[in-house]
């Protein structure tokens, strides 16, 4: 994996440029686990947030067209952590509701269920899709 490199303003995180390969997913949800745990959020939290990652880095590099994406973690608010991935695709994710036997097409479905919200941002030159979830410290426990 490229070195995550630390936002330089705002609010914390860390964002890094990868493959648009499927062997990316394992490295996007590492980020995510080390970010959550740096910052001190359960561990409840950090799976779930790794999940997300998955799920928008799949959906990324499946329909995305990119060479590259780059994936972000980031803590919004003390109580929030915010994932996102940008891919150089315009078109926006549709989520459609697959069928009981179908084999995939549940990513979006899971993002929607997991997350406190979720949402895409058209740029210029493409998109970054994001999820959102609350979480708790465990310092505060």
């Amino acid at each position: 994996m490229t070195d995550a490199r630390p936002r330089t303003h705002g609010h914390p995180g860390y964002s890094v440029t990868m493959r648009s390969e499927l062997e990316t997913v394992a490295e996007a949800r590492r980020l995510v686990r080390q970010s959550c745990d740096l910052w001190a959020f359960d561990e409840e939290a950090a799976e779930t947030a790794a999940l997300l990652m998955s799920e928008l880095v799949s959906n990324a590099v499946r329909h995305g067209r990119s060479h590259s994406i780059r994936v972000i973690v980031s803590c919004p608010a003390a109580d929030r952590v915010k994932v996102a991935v940008v891919d150089k695709r315009r078109c926006l994710p549709e989520m459609h509701m697959p069928q009981p036997d179908a084999v995939g097409g549940r990513g979006l479905v899971l993002v929607d269920a997991l997350s406190e919200r979720w949402g895409t941002d058209l740029l210029p030159w493409g998109k970054r899709c994001w999820a959102e979830i609350r979480v708790k410290s465990e310092a505060a426990r």
